[in-house]
């Protein structure tokens, strides 16, 4: 672990850190957590900050791709369980910023940082939901993917992180059920209504496998974040067991993975896998996906509007303090 460390901030052996950067290593590795108040190095907050930050934007960008299918929703029930969805994310959301304000950020510079671009989002919430199908594969493959991201992360070294993951997993967990569920409704019903769901999967398969992450030698995160236990498993691992955990559910459900590659490796115990297009990863990240436009500006679209809101509040609050102190 700590050979990661050194390598990836280029600190050649370990008598060249401080007093406080070696003791606070000693903690990481004797697996304590890490409290808002406890001495911290600037790299160790600024990473937290980023990674704890874009996975809250995350969360409120990610209610986009489905809240426009809640009037749509084919029932009374789905569509209250799809509100209920959305209404979970929006809290996972808040949950998330609350960790990052801890560490000295304002929910107001978060924002900023995601509308110039100095922040991103996952990768998967710029492809567009085409049909209620693609809310069931979103559902599946992609509250699965998060999932597998985050159940280990309420074992990592931040503690307002890690407490935050405890809810959120639990949440998540009926988030994938919900959407497995459509998909079984979907691929067991009509021919057009399996049709429909092949073609989410097919349209769906790469972008989930994205959402893990750049393959790990390409990765310029992982390998610090690992040694001080912000990530707890690489990219290349979670991606694998995503694979080796959705091929079965998919035969399930009678639909087909659309990787000709694929095929389980006896001596590996692993699925055999083709990797998405890294370039249309990247290109997605730059802003060119076919919902990245749409998405930031829905962001830009409420940060603007809610401001009036945000002013108010602070004004009530100035003068809330005004008052203690004049009555003092």
């Amino acid at each position: 672990m700590y050979a990661q460390m050194i390598e990836s901030s280029g600190t050649s052996n370990r008598d060249e850190m401080t007093p406080e950067e070696a003791a606070f290593q000693d903690r990481i590795d004797a697996g304590e957590k890490i409290e808002p108040r406890d001495w911290m190095p600037d790299g160790y907050r600024e990473t937290l900050i980023r990674q704890i930050g874009q996975h809250a934007h995350s969360e409120i960008v990610g209610q986009l791709p489905e809240g426009n299918w809640i009037t749509r929703a084919p029932t009374l029930e789905r569509k209250l369980i799809l509100l209920a969805k959305v209404q979970d994310e929006a809290g996972h959301g808040l949950y998330l910023y609350c960790a990052a304000e801890t560490l000295g950020v304002s929910r107001d510079d978060l924002t900023e940082r995601l509308l110039d671009g100095r922040m991103k989002y996952s990768s998967i919430f710029n492809y567009p939901t085409l049909t209620w199908a693609d809310i069931g594969a979103v559902g599946w493959l992609v509250d699965q993917a998060a999932i597998m991201n985050q159940v280990p992360l309420q074992r990592c070294s931040y503690g307002p992180y890690s407490r935050a993951m405890i809810r959120i997993c639990k949440e998540e967990s009926f988030h994938q059920r919900q959407g497995f569920d459509i998909m079984i409704k979907m691929a067991r019903g009509t021919g057009e209504q399996k049709r429909m769901a092949q073609d989410a999967l097919n349209r769906f398969w790469y972008p989930a496998l994205m959402m893990f992450g750049p393959p790990d030698g390409d990765s310029v995160h992982s390998a610090r974040s690992m040694a001080w236990r912000i990530k707890m498993n690489t990219n290349d691992e979670l991606r694998q067991k995503f694979v080796d955990d959705v091929v079965p559910q998919a035969e399930f459900l009678g639909l087909t993975i659309p990787d000709g590659t694929l095929a389980w490796n006896e001596e590996r115990g692993h699925h055999d896998f083709a990797d998405p297009d890294w370039s249309e990863f990247h290109d997605v990240l730059r802003g060119n996906g076919p919902c990245n436009r749409e998405r930031l500006e829905a962001r830009r679209k409420a940060w603007d509007e809610g401001r009036w809101v945000r002013e108010g509040m602070l004004a009530h609050a100035r003068k809330k303090e005004t008052a203690k102190i004049a009555a003092e």
